[in-house]
Order: C-alpha cells, then sequence, then structure tokens
C-alpha cells in the first residue's frame, strides 16, 4: 500500500496510506484530512496540487490535460499512486479540516427564474441533533448539492447570509444537458429532499484590510458578492467599494434589481453594470469584466483589493488585468464557477 506525504505552504506534513482502490484525495479523507476539492469528478480544478516524488496514474480529467501536467500537476481526486507519493499543496495547512464537514437534509422550498437560463433556488435544513436548525456559514462560502437517489453532487456558493431560519439561497444557471441543470429543470420540485455537505470554501473578504474593495460578478458567480455585499451592508461597512457585474446580455445581469437597496445600506457603493454582448439600447458599460477593471484601476486614486468569481476565463482575465496593473496576487481573491 503506498505511502502518501503532503506538505503544505507552510510547512506542514501529512503521511497516511493509499489503498489501492482509492485517489489521493479519498485516501486523505479515510485517514481524517478533509482538503479543499468542490466537484470530485476532475472538472472543477479545486484539488490541483503538484506532485514532486513518485509515479501515479490520472484518471480522466474532466476539462483534458492540465496546463502543469508535464511539472506534475495533477488533481487529486483523479491521481492514483503507483508507489509512494509526495506531493506540495498550494495552501497552508489551515486549509485542511481535521474533522468532517457537515451532511444535512434540507428541503426545496423555492424555485423561480432568475433571469435568462437561471434559476434561484432556496433550501431550508432539517433540525440537526447537533448543528440545530440555523445555516451557519461565512459569506462567499458554497455548499455542495447532492442530486437524490445519486452519487452527483454540485458546489453552489450562497447568496444571502447566516441565519437561524435555515435557509440557503443560490443563484444557478441552467447549461444544456448539465446533470444537476436537467434535474433542476426538469424533475426537481418544492418540497422535494436534498441533501447538502458544507460549509466549504476559502473565497473570504479581508475585512481588516483597509483599502478600497472591488468585489467582479460573473453571471452565476454574483452569489456570493451578493452574500460578501450583504454582510457588509449589515454592519455598516464605510469602505470605499466597488461592485462590477458582468454578463454577456443584459438579460444575465442576475439579481441586478437587488443592486438599489445595498446602494442604500452602502453609501461608499459605486456600481458597474457591465455587458460583453449589449443590445443597442444599454447604456451602462460596454466590455468583458476584465475590460471594466481595467477602466476602474486606469483611474483609481488607491489600488483596490479585487474579489472575482465566476467563469474560468472571467477570473482569469481580470487576474491577468490586476497583475498587468502591478497589483499583487495576493491582493486578488478568486473563485471559479464551474455548473453543471
Amino acid at each position: 500500500m503506498p505511502d502518501i506525504t503532503l506538505l503544505t505552504r507552510d510547512g506542514a506534513r501529512f503521511d497516511f496510506p493509499c489503498a489501492a482502490s482509492d485517489n489521493v484525495l479519498d485516501a486523505a479523507e479515510t485517514a481524517g484530512l478533509f482538503l479543499p476539492a468542490m466537484c470530485h469528478e476532475g472538472t472543477c480544478g479545486a484539488c490541483h496540487a503538484r506532485v514532486t516524488e513518485g509515479p501515479y496514474a490520472l484518471g480522466t480529467i474532466g476539462d483534458g490535460a492540465l496546463p502543469d501536467a508535464a511539472k506534475g500537476g495533477v488533481l487529486l481526486c483523479r491521481c492514483r499512486p503507483e508507489a509512494d507519493l509526495v506531493i506540495d499543496l498550494p495552501y497552508g495547512q489551515a486549509d485542511i479540516h481535521r474533522h468532517r464537514i457537515p451532511l444535512r437534509d434540507a428541503t426545496i422550498a423555492g424555485l423561480t427564474p432568475a433571469g435568462s437560463g437561471a434559476i434561484a433556488l432556496t433550501l431550508t435544513l432539517a433540525a440537526d441533533p447537533e448543528l440545530g436548525s440555523a445555516a451557519d456559514f461565512v459569506p462567499g462560502q458554497y455548499m455542495e448539492v447532492s442530486i437524490p437517489g445519486t452519487t452527483i453532487r454540485r458546489a453552489y456558493s450562497m447568496a444571502n447570509l447566516p441565519n437561524w431560519d435555515g435557509q440557503l439561497d443560490f443563484l444557478i444557471r441552467l447549461l444544456p444537458d448539465g446533470a444537476f441543470s436537467t434535474w433542476l429543470s426538469q424533475t426537481a420540485r418544492p418540497g422535494d429532499r436534498v441533501q447538502v455537505r458544507g460549509p466549504l470554501g476559502r473565497f473570504l473578504l479581508d475585512e481588516t484590510s483597509p483599502r478600497p474593495r472591488c468585489l467582479i460578478g460573473g453571471g452565476c458567480g454574483s452569489a456570493p458578492i451578493l452574500s460578501m455585499l450583504r454582510h457588509l451592508a449589515a454592519f455598516q461597512d464605510e469602505l470605499p467599494t466597488t461592485l462590477i457585474f458582468a454578463a454577456n446580455r443584459e438579460d444575465e445581469l442576475f439579481a441586478a434589481d437587488l443592486i438599489p437597496e445595498l446602494q442604500a445600506a452602502l453609501p461608499k457603493l459605486t456600481v458597474m453594470l457591465s455587458v460583453w454582448h449589449p443590445s443597442d439600447d444599454w447604456t451602462g458599460f460596454r466590455g468583458s469584466a476584465a475590460d471594466a477593471l481595467a477602466a476602474l484601476l486606469d483611474r483609481a486614486e488607491e489600488p483596490p483589493d479585487i474579489y472575482v468569481c465566476g467563469p474560468p476565463g472571467l477570473v482569469a482575465a481580470v487576474t491577468a488585468v490586476a497583475a498587468a496593473r502591478g497589483l499583487p496576487l495576493d491582493r486578488v481573491f478568486s473563485e471559479q464557477v464551474q455548473p453543471r
């Protein structure tokens, strides 16, 4: 049985065995180490790491070959050791949970359209003997939601705030032939029971920073951004904050109707609605999220901390704009949306 050694960015070491039938991510969980991961199917990239010693095999990866595969880049959910491995993790030991992530029962309380090709899903958590009924999470985090009767689960960020009522609000984009999208649009009904696992995620506000903020949400990536803004509004935050809501078309600006309420609660909130392919009648910003950020940074007196959530291409483009203008990458906080 191969032995696995994990080395974190801050120098911690974890050792455990890996059964022949397990990938590294499964073996870590068997050993009581719960690493950052989302889809468990080789699609989202959240469990990316680098093997520095030892041979391994990779199962099918959803989006094709990894760009750093030649240098040992792997997805831990697809990495099966053929002998002992040493693996460098791209995060510190604080991001490794030492307890099992809560698994909760929930009921669908609401299913409503949210712009073009998206659904607002509301779940109500069932009372738990240990955790109670509250929805306890940090704005920016996500839950994994399972399709009843299957092993399929997908990760979605909450758009609301933690609450005592057990309510979880999600904005979910529907993709043709997507497993979760098909179930949600064709089968799911209010009253159906599902399971959720979480909260999870490291996409969180740095509330100790004195710098201005720029929050960027693309498509359903607006969900955690909304949760963060609602948190700032609840605490009457006074830092200058810019919100960039980005979409391909006007009808994909999910939850744009909530902006006036947020602006009323956050007097120093500036909003840029950015549409990449607008109609002739569009009067807002014309261009991508990266274009909107470039325009903002080019006129900013003080570069902001940047929080971006959206599809991989959007996140990469925004990060490139920030880097090109000299922002340190540790001031760019990001999470990718992988709707399936």
